[in-house]
């Protein structure tokens, strides 16, 4: 293992090469758990995020500081399993706001002592695999270079931001933001005029926070976002210790890593049909009132599949929906009848919400689908529809998104053994082992990214899961004295058949969204997550690991050129 080296300058000026064992990109859930167990082993390694502080993948809860920012999955689903973090930490509500999980994290950083090897408020701009030494060189924007054995990614899927090519942009005078780069210090709403453009999970969040503080809030709709209750409550401390100290904490643990989607419940193992209309009415009452992802991750086992059972689904959200929303047009247009849908239930990743509905029967918000009466450009005092009427706004927020799962990663400038980058290996497809690594970048691997569980279950889990293997698979390569640890061209293309293989056979691949890269004009449509579930990815994973690793080379012949 090479030491580490300290940052000097050489006769040219240029920076030295520091080097390590390990370089991580992200100080979220998964680069964080990378670093704490490498270090265990001894490993030299530093983690790098362009953000301020810890927090989330690829600090999402650094960026993601607009109103109403919170987590989709109930304490405890949302932390690590570590029992010396959760047995002294107490959440305040079900599904915690940024604020809180900010806090977290410095929770987390000093206990395990993690920020001496995190470098904040700095990009990895540039990685380039050495065949000759068989290192990779690393390339920051402050100019320092590293040297690494081993490069991991842990960027997540929401890394890199979108916004579409809406005409006139540059001429709006007032205040805009993406939701992903809200400004820390806030913006002061109210009585403001305000538009909100998208209804995805970042929109919903905003909506429901703005709408009783703007002077006037206009909603820009794309597509309707089948919302889910999130049915939030505040949590009692007591009540936590109880449940940590009989072990209820560890079965959850234990348990979320064997459910679909590694939360603390899973789909009902019976298809649709098989049950009458009543007890189809009852188990979706129980899971509506349950809250949360119930109500996607806990139906009928076809519900995903067969598309009876999922429009028995979408009837009942649909009139669940419908009876909260007074005005007629803002009826159909946020929650449509089954006969106008807009997409399969559950094929586009839904939102949990609070009080999303109710917001739009204030007289002061409205909201216009953008496919009747689409944006034709920005103007200095905000934007002029389609059909010529010109609205005023003194605040845009634009909730449109990220390039999801494969973004993060093709945004940084990384070239493999045979000089190609992996932006231009996956510019007409991603090709991926297993979802951690992909052919011809030996020694770097990646988690909660494409062709893994990721946008499909619970991120912590995801991370713990696929973090395990990676830790496991570097040990191997330093017991083993291995230089290169790279998969095979034939593993890669089994694997990627294997994900649209399994996504084929659902109803995803018939609705146009991220979890297909469908928002992004001009990326490849595809399958971008393993739809197989938690305990088979994992049983798949295992295996590989079990028979020597195999689907990997070890040690690969390269043209070296001196």
């Amino acid at each position: 293992m090479a030491p580490s080296a300290t940052s000097e300058a050489n006769g040219n000026g240029i920076a030295a090469y520091k080097s390590l064992d390990a370089l991580i990109v992200g100080a979220g859930f998964g680069g964080l758990y990378q670093l704490h167990y490498l270090r265990k082993m001894g490993l030299q390694c530093k983690v790098v995020d362009t953000a301020g502080e810890l927090g989330g993948q690829h600090s999402i809860w650094y960026w993601n500081c607009y109103p109403g920012a919170r987590v989709d999955s109930d304490v405890p689903l949302y932390e690590y399993s570590i029992e010396d973090l959760f047995k002294d930490w107490n959440w305040s509500e079900r599904f915690p706001e940024w604020p809180e999980i900010r806090k977290y994290f410095q929770y987390v950083d000093k206990k395990l002592d993690l920020s001496k090897d995190v470098i904040l408020n700095t990009t990895v701009t540039h990685a380039e695999f050495d065949t000759k030494p068989c290192r990779w060189n690393v390339t920051l924007n402050s100019g320092e270079v590293y040297d690494c054995r081993f490069f991991l990614l842990c960027t997540g899927f929401a890394a890199k931001h979108y916004v579409p090519n809406f005409k006139g942009m540059d001429r709006f005078k007032g205040i805009m933001h993406h939701t992903a780069k809200y400004p820390q210090e806030g913006i002061e709403l109210k009585g403001k005029k305000i538009c909100v453009i998208g209804t995805g999970a970042s929109g919903v969040q905003c909506i429901q926070e703005i709408g009783p503080q703007a002077g006037h809030l206009t909603v820009l709709q794309r597509t309707p976002n089948l919302c889910l209750p999130m049915n939030q409550h505040k949590l009692d401390a007591e009540e936590e210790k109880r449940l940590k100290a009989t072990g209820d904490y560890d079965k959850i643990f234990k348990y979320r890593k064997e459910t679909f989607g590694g939360f603390h419940f899973d789909f009902y193992q019976k298809d649709c049909m098989q049950e009458t209309a009543e007890q189809q009415r009852a188990l979706y009452e129980k899971l509506w009132q349950g809250g949360g992802f119930r109500f996607w991750l806990g139906v009928y086992k076809d519900t995903l599949f067969s598309k009876e059972a999922n429009d028995r689904a979408y009837e009942f959200w649909a009139e669940k929906t419908r009876a909260r929303i007074n005005d007629p047009k803002k009826k159909n247009i946020l929650a449509p009848l089954l006969k106008d849908q807009h997409h399969t239930f559950g094929t586009k990743r839904p939102s949990l919400e609070q009080r999303y509905y109710e917001v739009y029967n204030q007289p002061n918000v409205d909201v216009i689908a953008l496919k009747q009466n689409p944006i034709d450009t920005f103007t200095e005092k905000g934007i002029k529809m389609k059909d010529g009427q010109e609205l005023e706004f003194d605040v845009i927020i634009l909730a449109t998104g990220f390039d999801s799962v494969t973004g993060g990663l093709v945004q940084i400038d990384i070239k493999g053994t045979d000089g190609v980058s992996l932006a231009d290996k996956w510019s007409k497809g991603t090709w991926t082992y297993l979802g951690m690594t992909t052919a011809n970048f030996p020694n770097m691997f990646f988690l909660y990214g494409p062709q893994g569980p990721t946008a499909f279950s619970n991120g912590p889990t995801c991370v713990e899961v696929q973090g395990e293997w990676i830790i496991d698979a570097v040990e191997h390569c330093v017991k083993n004295n291995v230089k290169t640890m790279d998969a095979t061209a034939q593993s890669e293309a089994g694997w990627t058949k294997h994900v649209a293989d399994l996504t084929d056979i659902t109803l995803f691949p018939g609705t146009d969204s991220w979890y297909m890269g469908a928002n992004i004009p001009g990326k490849p449509r595809e399958a971008l997550n393993y739809a197989g579930g938690i305990p088979r990815y994992t049983r798949e994973c295992n295996e590989v690991a079990e028979k020597g690793y195999a689907g990997f080379a070890f040690d690969a012949p390269y043209d070296v050129k001196a």
